[in-house]
């Protein structure tokens, strides 16, 4: 019998096989990111204990697929994802779900859409001065801070819960205003084309482990991940090494537990571990 994590791998690669799809309709250029990268090269595909899926695009680049995509997807058992799309979603990036399934994640429980889902990221640009960066990456992670709180995440799920009601028309303005300000404080030196470098203000990494000199991001070359073939930074290596070191060493046994999910539902049958 397939393991729980298998049957998630599989939907996530028509996951990603949409998307990839997707970009290639448009147009858009699009890169594999931290594990789903680390994964590329030294498994040709998933890293066998991880449970997720990141890709990331430019931000003019990513803005093109959040206004194209949507209409591209009519018909299809796909949803993108994203803070306009979904009142109830929080995060600062876009999500594709397969929309055939249901997920619960550990330590992430709201009232956001649920489904199977690949993260898709934004680079901006930063400034060179790190006091700015240090200012801009505060700003963020409060707004972000906020909005979760106004939308109610929480990591572990309470009874009392589903008794709330839901929020008002005037919390979720609030919410929303706070969603655009972020947007504002993510993207604020984007019309500076001087500024070289870009970044991941979602990254769960460390300040610098995502941040990019564009040209890094702009010479793409094709490998294979499982049966696809994906797009990944052509300096790889110097990514990898980065935000690894010895990326090509396997971590310790008991270290080999990256899952997010923790129950899904799909072909009408409930899976767990």
């Amino acid at each position: 019998m397939p393991r729980l994590i298998d049957r998630i791998h599989q939907v996530e690669l028509g996951n990603l096989a949409q998307f990839i799809q997707l970009c290639q309709q448009l147009d858009l250029p699009y890169f594999l990111m931290g594990g789903s990268l680390l994964g590329a090269i030294r498994h040709q595909g998933f890293i066998p204990w991880d449970d997720d899926v990141d890709v990331g695009l430019l931000r003019a680049d990513y803005d093109r697929l959040l206004a194209q995509a949507p209409k591209l997807l009519t018909g299809t058992h796909y949803f993108l994802q994203t803070p306009t799309s979904d009142e109830n979603y929080g995060l600062s990036y876009a999500k594709l779900l397969d929309r055939n399934t249901y997920i619960e994640e550990k330590n992430n429980v709201n009232n956001a859409r649920k489904g199977i889902f690949i993260d898709i990221f934004p680079l901006d640009r930063i400034p060179l001065d790190t006091s700015l960066q240090r200012e801009q990456m505060a700003k963020f992670q409060l707004l972000n801070t906020r909005i979760l709180f106004q939308l109610r995440y929480h990591l572990v799920d309470n009874p009392l819960r589903k008794l709330q009601s839901p929020l008002s028309p005037e919390q979720l303005a609030e919410t929303n205003a706070l969603k655009t300000e972020r947007d504002s404080v993510m993207t604020q030196y984007q019309a500076d084309s001087s500024l070289l470098q870009v970044k991941n203000l979602a990254s769960q990494y460390g300040y610098m482990k995502e941040v990019f000199p564009v040209a890094e991001l702009s010479d793409l070359t094709p490998v294979p991940f499982e049966h696809l073939t994906v797009q990944v930074p052509a300096t790889y290596a110097i990514i990898l090494t980065r935000m690894y070191g010895d990326y090509m060493a396997l971590p310790p046994e008991n270290q080999r537990t990256e899952k997010h999910l923790e129950r899904v539902i799909m072909d009408n049958q409930v899976f767990t571990d």
